[in-house]
């Protein structure tokens, strides 16, 4: 039998009950504010048939506007996210130096762009285009959403990879170090590969909101994303506002419900490939980084 546990307490039969009572309560009062939206929804025929079946009867409105519009969501989160991670994954690291220099400069930058919003940088960005490049229109507004969202996710990720890497227990460095390893080694070989897996979830939230946070660009600056499709295409069917918005909103809910699928299997697969076979440092890199501190083996008769 095990051990009770002492971080929580099993509920009790009157808890049981309360829990129960809470549950249906919650439920009862949902499915009211639900009814209520539909019906009030239905008073302004935002239920009619006509309002849905361009994005459920046909393919015109997804071949003209929904799939071009995630086509641009797409590019703007794929490359923000490909310059992003390596961006704050360095700079996080640079946090950790035992320069003085490099660890404030870093921090410092960290701090600053961490502090100002996206939407900032996105304007600050295409000002600067537009004032001191020769980037045309028809490209402009994709450079202005990545360069905002590099900068500030950038920040973000620097925090990310900085707390995974010291929620680590300090052994780990010390015994690195101890068999000769360089600091260098140490957080390449032994600290960032065992963090992946504690920074994960958080990388993967971060990364859901450069996907969200494409639309601010394609509804202020003009870039051709999902989000700024939704006037384009509402107006084309009739004034189907509601509806454009709902298959946009789910459009969004499945993109990034695939990136958390993706990522707790990620996850998954990476503690069962660490599962019982922890980092180990062979005697043939002990004496290599350390001479004279290779393992000698013991007779078997002590």
């Amino acid at each position: 039998m095990s051990a009770p546990s002492v971080l929580y307490d099993a509920p009790g039969p009157r808890a049981k009950q309360r829990n129960v009572l809470y549950a249906i309560g919650f439920v009862v009062v949902f499915g009211v504010i639900v009814y209520l939206g539909l019906a009030a929804m239905n008073d302004k025929n935002q239920l009619d048939w006509d309002k849905w079946s361009p994005y459920l009867a046909s393919l015109d409105s997804w071949t003209t506007y929904l799939l071009p519009g995630l086509q641009g969501t797409l590019i703007a989160a794929g490359l923000s996210i490909l310059m992003a991670l390596p961006i704050g994954a360095l700079f996080g690291i640079a946090r950790l130096s035992d320069h003085a220099w490099i660890a404030k400069t870093a921090g410092t930058l960290v701090e600053f762009f961490r502090a100002i919003p996206v939407l900032i940088l996105m304007f600050f960005a295409n000002t600067f285009y537009v004032q001191f490049t020769d980037f045309g229109r028809d490209v402009r507004p994709l450079y202005a959403v990545c360069t905002g969202l590099v900068i500030y996710n950038s920040a973000v990720i620097a925090e990310v990879v900085r707390a995974g890497i010291l929620s680590l227990p300090r052994g780990q460095t010390e015994a690195a170090l101890a068999v000769g390893m360089r600091k260098g080694q140490v957080m390449t070989s032994v600290l960032l590969p065992q963090a992946v897996t504690a920074m994960l979830p958080a990388l993967v939230s971060q990364v859901v909101v450069i996907v969200k946070d494409t639309a601010l660009g394609g509804v202020l600056l003009n870039y051709s994303e999902l989000m700024s499709t939704v006037g384009e295409a509402a107006a084309f069917y009739g004034g189907n506002i509601i509806a454009t918005l709902t298959v946009v909103a789910f459009i969004y809910i499945v993109i990034n419900s695939l990136l958390s699928w993706f990522a707790n299997r990620l996850e998954r697969w990476l503690r069962t490939r660490k599962k019982g076979t922890g980092a180990v440092v062979g005697a043939e890199m002990m004496e290599e980084q350390a001479p004279g501190m290779g393992i000698t083996e013991t007779p078997t008769g002590r």
